[in-house]
Protein backbone atom coordinates (compact mmCIF):
# COMPACT_ATOMS: atom_id res chain seq x y z
CA UNK A 1 0.00 0.00 0.00
CA UNK A 2 1.32 3.41 -0.61
CA UNK A 3 2.57 5.45 2.01
CA UNK A 4 -0.54 7.21 3.76
CA UNK A 5 1.80 10.35 4.42
CA UNK A 6 1.97 10.47 0.91
CA UNK A 7 -1.26 10.81 0.23
CA UNK A 8 -3.12 14.70 -0.14
CA UNK A 9 -6.62 15.68 1.28
CA UNK A 10 -8.61 14.57 -1.65
CA UNK A 11 -6.57 11.40 -1.92
CA UNK A 12 -7.46 10.54 2.01
CA UNK A 13 -10.77 11.66 1.44
CA UNK A 14 -11.45 9.67 -1.50
CA UNK A 15 -9.52 6.32 0.03
CA UNK A 16 -10.93 6.40 2.83
CA UNK A 17 -14.48 6.53 1.67
CA UNK A 18 -13.42 3.54 -0.67
CA UNK A 19 -12.30 1.34 2.37
CA UNK A 20 -8.63 1.71 1.38
CA UNK A 21 -7.70 2.35 4.84
CA UNK A 22 -9.33 3.50 8.03
CA UNK A 23 -9.25 7.15 9.50
CA UNK A 24 -7.30 5.47 12.31
CA UNK A 25 -4.49 4.07 9.88
CA UNK A 26 -4.20 7.82 8.28
CA UNK A 27 -4.30 9.24 11.90
CA UNK A 28 -1.44 6.94 13.07
CA UNK A 29 0.59 7.72 9.96
CA UNK A 30 0.53 11.16 9.99
CA UNK A 31 1.00 11.34 14.00
CA UNK A 32 4.15 9.16 13.63
CA UNK A 33 5.73 11.23 10.79
CA UNK A 34 5.07 14.55 12.98
CA UNK A 35 7.15 13.07 15.90
CA UNK A 36 9.57 11.97 12.98
CA UNK A 37 9.91 15.42 11.63
CA UNK A 38 10.51 17.62 14.80
CA UNK A 39 13.62 18.76 13.64
CA UNK A 40 12.26 20.81 11.81
CA UNK A 41 10.28 22.73 14.50
CA UNK A 42 7.30 23.24 12.60
CA UNK A 43 5.09 22.29 15.55
CA UNK A 44 4.60 23.93 18.47
CA UNK A 45 2.27 21.56 20.17
CA UNK A 46 1.03 18.29 19.14
CA UNK A 47 -2.45 16.82 19.72
CA UNK A 48 -2.20 13.05 18.61
CA UNK A 49 -5.16 12.43 21.02
CA UNK A 50 -7.43 15.16 18.73
CA UNK A 51 -6.61 13.55 15.23
CA UNK A 52 -7.42 10.13 17.10
CA UNK A 53 -10.39 10.54 18.17
CA UNK A 54 -11.92 12.67 15.08
CA UNK A 55 -10.57 9.61 13.00
CA UNK A 56 -12.47 7.13 15.24
CA UNK A 57 -15.50 9.10 15.21
CA UNK A 58 -14.80 9.05 11.02
CA UNK A 59 -14.34 5.49 10.73
CA UNK A 60 -17.64 4.85 13.08
CA UNK A 61 -19.65 7.47 10.57
CA UNK A 62 -18.34 5.53 7.78
CA UNK A 63 -19.92 2.33 9.12
CA UNK A 64 -23.30 3.66 9.34
CA UNK A 65 -23.14 5.97 6.25
CA UNK A 66 -22.89 9.40 8.04
CA UNK A 67 -19.65 10.88 6.47
CA UNK A 68 -19.14 14.24 6.40
CA UNK A 69 -17.08 16.30 4.12
CA UNK A 70 -13.43 16.05 5.60
CA UNK A 71 -13.98 12.73 7.37
CA UNK A 72 -10.66 10.83 7.76
CA UNK A 73 -8.35 13.81 7.40
CA UNK A 74 -6.04 14.97 9.87
CA UNK A 75 -4.41 18.82 9.28
CA UNK A 76 -2.06 21.20 11.08
CA UNK A 77 -3.69 24.57 12.36
CA UNK A 78 -1.48 27.78 12.71
CA UNK A 79 -0.84 28.39 16.47
CA UNK A 80 -2.81 31.92 15.48
CA UNK A 81 -6.37 30.10 15.30
CA UNK A 82 -7.70 29.91 19.13
CA UNK A 83 -8.62 26.02 19.55
CA UNK A 84 -10.33 25.10 22.76
CA UNK A 85 -8.41 23.25 25.31
CA UNK A 86 -5.66 23.83 23.47
CA UNK A 87 -2.52 26.36 23.90
CA UNK A 88 -3.19 29.16 21.38
CA UNK A 89 0.82 31.61 21.61
CA UNK A 90 0.65 33.13 18.33
CA UNK A 91 4.09 31.81 18.44
CA UNK A 92 4.54 34.39 21.01
CA UNK A 93 5.87 34.49 24.95
CA UNK A 94 3.24 37.32 26.02
CA UNK A 95 0.81 34.67 24.93
CA UNK A 96 2.61 31.79 26.63
CA UNK A 97 0.02 29.33 28.50
CA UNK A 98 -2.88 30.49 26.83
CA UNK A 99 -5.27 28.31 26.74
CA UNK A 100 -8.30 29.50 25.07
CA UNK A 101 -12.33 28.43 26.07
CA UNK A 102 -13.31 28.57 22.84
CA UNK A 103 -13.03 28.04 19.12
CA UNK A 104 -12.45 30.16 16.11
CA UNK A 105 -14.90 29.96 13.52
CA UNK A 106 -12.44 28.42 10.61
CA UNK A 107 -11.37 25.83 13.30
CA UNK A 108 -15.03 25.24 14.69
CA UNK A 109 -15.92 24.91 11.06
CA UNK A 110 -12.90 22.36 9.94
CA UNK A 111 -13.25 19.95 13.10
CA UNK A 112 -17.46 19.97 12.39
CA UNK A 113 -16.50 18.76 8.66
CA UNK A 114 -14.50 15.82 10.29
CA UNK A 115 -11.32 16.93 10.18
CA UNK A 116 -8.67 15.73 12.96
CA UNK A 117 -6.04 18.29 14.50
CA UNK A 118 -2.47 16.84 14.54
CA UNK A 119 -1.15 20.52 16.18
CA UNK A 120 -0.94 23.84 16.51
CA UNK A 121 2.02 25.23 13.67
CA UNK A 122 4.91 27.54 14.27
CA UNK A 123 5.12 30.54 12.86
CA UNK A 124 6.29 34.28 13.08
CA UNK A 125 5.38 35.78 15.78
CA UNK A 126 1.94 37.53 15.67
CA UNK A 127 2.40 36.49 12.16
CA UNK A 128 5.51 39.31 11.82
CA UNK A 129 7.50 37.79 9.79
CA UNK A 130 8.79 36.96 5.75
CA UNK A 131 10.98 33.68 7.36
CA UNK A 132 9.73 31.81 10.37
CA UNK A 133 12.53 33.64 12.27
CA UNK A 134 10.12 35.61 14.76
CA UNK A 135 9.04 33.09 16.40
CA UNK A 136 9.54 32.87 20.25
CA UNK A 137 9.95 29.49 20.13
CA UNK A 138 13.05 28.52 17.61
CA UNK A 139 13.00 28.76 13.83
CA UNK A 140 10.64 26.45 11.64
CA UNK A 141 13.54 24.50 8.99
CA UNK A 142 12.44 24.39 5.35
CA UNK A 143 12.68 20.91 4.40
CA UNK A 144 14.47 21.76 1.41
CA UNK A 145 18.53 21.88 0.62
CA UNK A 146 19.90 23.51 -2.49
CA UNK A 147 21.74 20.44 -4.45
CA UNK A 148 25.09 22.87 -4.91
CA UNK A 149 26.35 21.42 -2.05
CA UNK A 150 25.47 24.42 0.20
CA UNK A 151 23.67 22.71 2.90
CA UNK A 152 22.78 26.05 4.75
CA UNK A 153 19.38 25.50 6.34
CA UNK A 154 16.91 27.41 4.24
CA UNK A 155 13.87 29.40 5.16
CA UNK A 156 10.45 27.82 4.64
CA UNK A 157 8.95 31.49 4.43
CA UNK A 158 6.58 33.16 6.63
CA UNK A 159 4.47 33.87 8.59
CA UNK A 160 2.99 30.65 7.75
CA UNK A 161 6.14 28.81 7.58
CA UNK A 162 5.43 26.21 9.90
CA UNK A 163 2.20 25.00 7.85
CA UNK A 164 4.45 25.24 4.66
CA UNK A 165 7.19 23.38 6.07
CA UNK A 166 5.14 20.60 7.52
CA UNK A 167 2.54 20.12 4.50
CA UNK A 168 5.85 19.84 2.16
CA UNK A 169 7.49 17.34 4.46
CA UNK A 170 4.57 15.17 4.63
CA UNK A 171 4.42 15.70 8.50
CA UNK A 172 0.63 17.04 7.59
CA UNK A 173 -1.74 16.61 4.13
CA UNK A 174 -2.87 20.48 4.37
CA UNK A 175 -3.00 23.39 6.73
CA UNK A 176 -5.00 26.38 7.57
CA UNK A 177 -2.73 29.73 6.71
CA UNK A 178 -3.29 33.13 7.19
CA UNK A 179 -2.30 35.63 4.48
CA UNK A 180 -2.17 39.49 5.71
CA UNK A 181 1.05 40.63 3.22
CA UNK A 182 1.39 37.34 1.93
CA UNK A 183 1.52 35.06 4.16
CA UNK A 184 0.17 31.89 2.74
CA UNK A 185 1.45 32.75 -0.92
CA UNK A 186 5.08 33.07 -0.10
CA UNK A 187 5.65 30.57 1.78
CA UNK A 188 3.97 27.82 -0.61
CA UNK A 189 6.07 29.28 -2.89
CA UNK A 190 9.12 28.95 -0.85
CA UNK A 191 8.42 25.16 -0.17
CA UNK A 192 7.09 24.23 -3.50
CA UNK A 193 3.24 23.56 -2.47
CA UNK A 194 0.01 25.40 -3.01
CA UNK A 195 -1.53 27.99 -1.10
CA UNK A 196 -5.17 30.61 -1.72
CA UNK A 197 -6.03 34.13 0.28
CA UNK A 198 -9.57 34.43 -0.47
CA UNK A 199 -11.14 37.52 -1.15
CA UNK A 200 -11.25 39.91 2.43
CA UNK A 201 -13.83 38.33 3.78
CA UNK A 202 -14.95 34.89 2.58
CA UNK A 203 -13.59 33.39 6.05
CA UNK A 204 -14.08 34.62 9.57
CA UNK A 205 -11.66 36.87 11.10
CA UNK A 206 -13.18 35.45 14.53
CA UNK A 207 -10.73 33.57 17.23
CA UNK A 208 -7.62 34.36 14.93
CA UNK A 209 -4.78 36.42 17.24
CA UNK A 210 -5.61 40.15 14.66
CA UNK A 211 -2.22 41.26 13.33
CA UNK A 212 -3.54 44.00 11.20
CA UNK A 213 -7.44 43.36 10.75
CA UNK A 214 -8.35 45.80 7.86
CA UNK A 215 -5.62 42.95 5.98
CA UNK A 216 -5.83 39.92 7.66
CA UNK A 217 -7.32 37.06 5.81
CA UNK A 218 -7.43 33.26 6.68
CA UNK A 219 -6.98 30.60 4.06
CA UNK A 220 -5.87 26.85 3.20
CA UNK A 221 -2.42 25.57 2.21
CA UNK A 222 -2.00 21.92 0.49
CA UNK A 223 -0.08 20.10 -1.77
CA UNK A 224 -1.88 21.17 -4.86
CA UNK A 225 -5.25 23.25 -6.06
CA UNK A 226 -7.91 20.74 -5.50
CA UNK A 227 -6.62 20.29 -2.08
CA UNK A 228 -6.77 24.02 -1.30
CA UNK A 229 -10.55 23.90 -3.58
CA UNK A 230 -11.48 21.24 -0.95
CA UNK A 231 -10.10 22.95 2.02
CA UNK A 232 -11.36 26.18 1.33
CA UNK A 233 -15.08 25.11 0.70
CA UNK A 234 -14.92 24.19 4.23
CA UNK A 235 -13.59 27.09 6.14
CA UNK A 236 -15.40 29.69 4.18
CA UNK A 237 -18.71 30.92 5.42
CA UNK A 238 -20.79 33.72 7.09
CA UNK A 239 -20.33 34.35 10.38
CA UNK A 240 -22.13 37.21 12.32
CA UNK A 241 -19.78 37.33 15.03
CA UNK A 242 -17.02 38.60 12.53
CA UNK A 243 -18.21 42.65 11.01
CA UNK A 244 -16.05 41.88 8.24
CA UNK A 245 -17.52 38.53 7.32
CA UNK A 246 -19.33 38.62 3.49
CA UNK A 247 -22.95 37.16 4.19
CA UNK A 248 -22.64 35.14 0.50
CA UNK A 249 -22.96 31.42 0.44
CA UNK A 250 -20.19 29.37 -0.07
CA UNK A 251 -19.77 28.44 -3.96
CA UNK A 252 -18.59 24.82 -5.06
CA UNK A 253 -14.94 25.39 -5.11
CA UNK A 254 -14.13 21.60 -6.67
CA UNK A 255 -16.59 20.70 -8.61
CA UNK A 256 -16.36 23.74 -10.66
CA UNK A 257 -12.64 23.19 -10.86
CA UNK A 258 -11.72 23.16 -14.88
CA UNK A 259 -8.29 24.34 -16.40
CA UNK A 260 -9.98 25.38 -19.61
CA UNK A 261 -9.04 28.94 -19.93
CA UNK A 262 -10.91 29.49 -23.29
CA UNK A 263 -12.05 32.95 -23.02
CA UNK A 264 -10.37 34.33 -20.33
CA UNK A 265 -7.79 37.26 -20.67
CA UNK A 266 -4.92 36.94 -18.31
CA UNK A 267 -3.17 40.25 -17.35
CA UNK A 268 0.32 40.92 -17.46
CA UNK A 269 1.46 44.07 -15.47
CA UNK A 270 4.18 45.69 -16.59
CA UNK A 271 4.83 47.23 -12.89
CA UNK A 272 5.84 43.79 -11.36
CA UNK A 273 8.95 43.51 -13.77
CA UNK A 274 10.96 45.39 -10.84
CA UNK A 275 14.74 46.04 -12.18
CA UNK A 276 17.38 43.94 -10.51
CA UNK A 277 14.41 40.83 -10.94
CA UNK A 278 16.37 37.62 -11.16
CA UNK A 279 16.78 35.63 -14.71
CA UNK A 280 14.99 32.78 -13.29
CA UNK A 281 12.30 34.66 -12.14
CA UNK A 282 11.77 36.24 -15.42
CA UNK A 283 11.95 32.99 -17.08
CA UNK A 284 9.56 31.18 -14.81
CA UNK A 285 7.19 33.70 -15.51
CA UNK A 286 7.70 33.99 -18.98
CA UNK A 287 6.56 29.53 -18.43
CA UNK A 288 3.84 30.85 -16.99
CA UNK A 289 2.28 33.14 -19.94
CA UNK A 290 2.96 30.39 -22.21
CA UNK A 291 1.13 27.71 -19.71
CA UNK A 292 -1.55 30.46 -19.62
CA UNK A 293 -1.99 30.50 -23.73
CA UNK A 294 -1.79 26.68 -23.81
CA UNK A 295 -4.73 26.57 -21.53
CA UNK A 296 -6.69 29.05 -24.09
CA UNK A 297 -6.01 32.01 -22.53
CA UNK A 298 -5.37 35.56 -24.01
CA UNK A 299 -2.33 37.54 -22.89
CA UNK A 300 -2.92 40.84 -22.59
CA UNK A 301 -0.26 43.65 -21.00
CA UNK A 302 -2.42 46.16 -18.03
CA UNK A 303 -0.76 48.67 -16.12
CA UNK A 304 -1.30 49.15 -12.31
CA UNK A 305 0.49 51.92 -11.80
CA UNK A 306 0.55 52.96 -8.06
CA UNK A 307 2.40 48.97 -7.64
CA UNK A 308 5.31 50.81 -6.23
CA UNK A 309 3.64 52.91 -3.38
CA UNK A 310 2.08 49.20 -2.35
CA UNK A 311 4.90 48.48 0.20
CA UNK A 312 5.53 51.42 2.12
CA UNK A 313 1.74 51.98 2.20
CA UNK A 314 1.57 48.35 3.28
CA UNK A 315 4.25 48.85 6.22
CA UNK A 316 2.61 52.31 7.46
CA UNK A 317 -1.11 51.11 7.82
CA UNK A 318 -0.25 47.38 8.97
CA UNK A 319 1.32 48.26 11.39
CA UNK A 320 -0.68 50.99 12.35
CA UNK A 321 -3.42 48.43 13.11
CA UNK A 322 -0.90 46.01 14.64
CA UNK A 323 -0.02 48.88 17.20
CA UNK A 324 -3.58 49.15 17.84
CA UNK A 325 -4.28 45.16 18.17
CA UNK A 326 -1.48 44.20 20.08
CA UNK A 327 -2.53 46.76 22.94
CA UNK A 328 -4.78 44.56 24.69
CA UNK A 329 -1.30 42.42 25.73
CA UNK A 330 -0.50 43.92 29.34
CA UNK A 331 -0.41 41.26 31.57
CA UNK A 332 -3.55 41.55 33.59
CA UNK A 333 -6.08 39.06 31.71
CA UNK A 334 -3.92 36.41 30.41
CA UNK A 335 -0.55 35.18 28.94
CA UNK A 336 2.63 35.59 30.85
CA UNK A 337 2.98 38.31 33.12
CA UNK A 338 6.66 40.40 34.37
CA UNK A 339 6.42 41.70 37.87
CA UNK A 340 9.22 43.54 38.86
CA UNK A 341 9.22 43.97 42.83
CA UNK A 342 7.72 47.02 44.56
CA UNK A 343 6.27 47.86 40.49
CA UNK A 344 3.51 50.23 39.60
CA UNK A 345 1.09 49.22 37.14
CA UNK A 346 2.33 51.13 34.51
CA UNK A 347 6.13 49.18 35.19
CA UNK A 348 4.26 46.12 34.67
CA UNK A 349 2.74 46.88 31.34
CA UNK A 350 6.11 48.09 30.47
CA UNK A 351 8.12 44.72 31.44
CA UNK A 352 5.54 42.11 30.09
CA UNK A 353 5.39 43.92 26.93
CA UNK A 354 9.11 44.25 26.40
CA UNK A 355 9.82 40.59 27.90
CA UNK A 356 6.53 39.49 25.99
CA UNK A 357 7.37 40.91 22.42
CA UNK A 358 10.34 40.10 20.19
CA UNK A 359 12.20 42.42 18.27
CA UNK A 360 10.05 42.63 15.39
CA UNK A 361 7.09 43.19 17.00
CA UNK A 362 8.23 45.65 18.62
CA UNK A 363 9.66 46.83 15.51
CA UNK A 364 6.27 47.02 14.33
CA UNK A 365 4.51 48.44 17.07
CA UNK A 366 6.76 51.45 17.42
CA UNK A 367 6.38 51.79 13.39
CA UNK A 368 2.24 51.87 13.81
CA UNK A 369 2.36 54.27 17.06
CA UNK A 370 4.51 56.69 15.42
CA UNK A 371 2.20 57.11 12.22
CA UNK A 372 -0.97 57.40 14.17
CA UNK A 373 1.03 59.83 16.99
CA UNK A 374 -0.53 63.81 16.70
CA UNK A 375 1.50 65.44 14.24
CA UNK A 376 1.81 62.65 11.96
CA UNK A 377 -1.71 60.88 11.49
CA UNK A 378 -2.09 62.98 8.56
CA UNK A 379 0.97 62.60 7.11
CA UNK A 380 1.36 59.09 7.11
CA UNK A 381 -1.78 56.88 8.14
CA UNK A 382 -4.30 59.30 6.26
CA UNK A 383 -1.52 59.63 3.19
CA UNK A 384 -1.20 55.51 3.14
CA UNK A 385 -4.76 54.83 3.03
CA UNK A 386 -5.68 57.45 0.32
CA UNK A 387 -3.05 55.17 -1.83
CA UNK A 388 -4.50 52.01 -0.91
CA UNK A 389 -7.39 53.03 -2.54
CA UNK A 390 -5.78 54.58 -5.88
CA UNK A 391 -4.31 50.83 -5.81
CA UNK A 392 -7.28 49.20 -5.50
CA UNK A 393 -8.82 51.44 -8.40
CA UNK A 394 -6.09 50.45 -10.35
CA UNK A 395 -6.98 46.77 -9.98
CA UNK A 396 -10.68 47.79 -10.56
CA UNK A 397 -9.63 49.28 -14.00
CA UNK A 398 -7.22 45.96 -14.92
CA UNK A 399 -10.45 44.27 -14.58
CA UNK A 400 -11.42 46.19 -17.54
CA UNK A 401 -9.51 44.09 -20.12
CA UNK A 402 -8.74 41.22 -18.46
CA UNK A 403 -10.24 38.36 -16.22
CA UNK A 404 -6.99 37.18 -14.03
CA UNK A 405 -3.49 38.11 -13.40
CA UNK A 406 -0.44 36.21 -13.02
CA UNK A 407 2.82 37.53 -11.83
CA UNK A 408 5.51 35.45 -9.80
CA UNK A 409 4.86 34.31 -5.94
CA UNK A 410 8.17 35.81 -4.83
CA UNK A 411 11.11 37.38 -6.32
CA UNK A 412 13.65 35.11 -5.52
CA UNK A 413 13.66 31.25 -4.00
CA UNK A 414 13.86 30.79 -0.06
CA UNK A 415 16.69 32.33 1.22
CA UNK A 416 18.85 31.09 3.78
CA UNK A 417 18.27 31.76 7.40
CA UNK A 418 19.94 34.65 9.01
CA UNK A 419 20.63 35.68 5.56
CA UNK A 420 18.39 38.99 6.02
CA UNK A 421 16.98 38.57 9.37
CA UNK A 422 19.63 41.53 9.83
CA UNK A 423 18.11 43.68 7.22
CA UNK A 424 14.33 44.30 7.83
CA UNK A 425 14.02 46.45 4.29
CA UNK A 426 15.29 43.72 2.67
CA UNK A 427 13.32 41.16 4.22
CA UNK A 428 10.30 43.07 3.62
CA UNK A 429 11.12 43.23 -0.29
CA UNK A 430 9.76 39.56 -0.07
CA UNK A 431 6.40 40.83 -0.13
CA UNK A 432 6.92 42.83 -3.21
CA UNK A 433 4.37 41.22 -5.47
CA UNK A 434 2.05 39.65 -2.72
CA UNK A 435 1.04 42.76 -0.98
CA UNK A 436 -0.79 44.90 -3.81
CA UNK A 437 -3.54 41.58 -3.97
CA UNK A 438 -3.66 42.04 -0.26
CA UNK A 439 -4.31 45.73 0.20
CA UNK A 440 -6.99 45.52 -2.43
CA UNK A 441 -8.94 42.58 -0.51
CA UNK A 442 -8.66 40.40 -3.75
CA UNK A 443 -8.38 36.26 -3.78
CA UNK A 444 -4.72 35.72 -5.19
CA UNK A 445 -2.93 32.27 -5.10
CA UNK A 446 0.39 30.66 -5.37
CA UNK A 447 1.25 27.30 -7.42
CA UNK A 448 4.38 26.14 -7.82
CA UNK A 449 5.64 26.53 -11.29
CA UNK A 450 9.42 25.01 -11.31
CA UNK A 451 13.22 25.35 -9.61
CA UNK A 452 15.70 27.19 -9.83
CA UNK A 453 19.43 26.68 -10.67
CA UNK A 454 19.83 25.25 -6.92
CA UNK A 455 16.72 22.75 -7.47
CA UNK A 456 14.40 25.20 -5.14
CA UNK A 457 10.62 25.74 -5.77
CA UNK A 458 9.39 28.70 -7.34
CA UNK A 459 6.21 29.56 -7.35
CA UNK A 460 3.86 31.52 -9.67
CA UNK A 461 0.70 33.69 -7.93
CA UNK A 462 -2.80 34.11 -10.02
CA UNK A 463 -4.58 37.51 -8.74
CA UNK A 464 -8.60 37.49 -9.00
CA UNK A 465 -11.63 39.95 -9.43
CA UNK A 466 -13.71 40.22 -6.07
CA UNK A 467 -15.42 36.68 -5.19
CA UNK A 468 -13.61 35.19 -8.14
CA UNK A 469 -11.72 32.09 -6.16
CA UNK A 470 -12.95 29.72 -8.93
CA UNK A 471 -11.34 31.88 -11.61
CA UNK A 472 -8.16 31.98 -9.22
CA UNK A 473 -8.24 28.28 -8.36
CA UNK A 474 -9.20 27.34 -12.51
CA UNK A 475 -5.71 29.28 -13.59
CA UNK A 476 -3.90 27.12 -11.16
CA UNK A 477 -5.02 24.21 -11.99
CA UNK A 478 -3.82 25.05 -15.53
CA UNK A 479 -0.16 26.14 -14.24
CA UNK A 480 -0.67 22.81 -12.24
CA UNK A 481 -1.09 20.57 -15.13
CA UNK A 482 1.30 21.89 -17.51
CA UNK A 483 4.18 22.61 -15.13
CA UNK A 484 4.16 19.09 -13.90
CA UNK A 485 5.68 19.82 -10.35
CA UNK A 486 6.50 16.77 -8.65
CA UNK A 487 10.00 17.68 -6.97
CA UNK A 488 10.09 17.26 -3.42
CA UNK A 489 12.83 17.66 -0.31
CA UNK A 490 14.74 14.62 -0.09
CA UNK A 491 14.18 13.56 3.72
CA UNK A 492 17.41 14.38 5.78
CA UNK A 493 15.95 15.30 8.82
Amino acid sequence: MTDLTDLGVAAIRDGFRAGDFSAREVADAFNASVTAGRKLNAFLVETPEHAIEAAEAADRGRATGELRALSGVPLGIKDLFCTAGYQTTAASHILEGFTPTYESTVTAKLFGAGAGMLGKLNMDQFAMGSSNETSAYGHVLSPWRRNDGGNAPLAPGGSSGGSSSAIAARLAPGATGTDTGGSIRQPAAFTGISGIKPTYGRCSRWGVVAFASSLDQAGPMARDVRDCAILLEAMSGFDPKDSTSLDLPVPQWEAGLSSDLKGKRVGIPKEYRVEGMPAEIEALWESGIRFMKDAGAEIVEVSLPHTKYALPTYYIIAPAEASSNLARYDGVRYGVRELPEGASLADMYAATRSAGFGAEVKRRILIGTYVLSAGFYDAYYTKAQKVRALIARDFERAWEACDLLLTPTAPSAAFALGEKVADPLSMYLNDVFTVPASLAGLPAMSVPGGLDATGLPLGLQIIGRPLDEQGVLNAGLAIEERAGFTARAEKWW
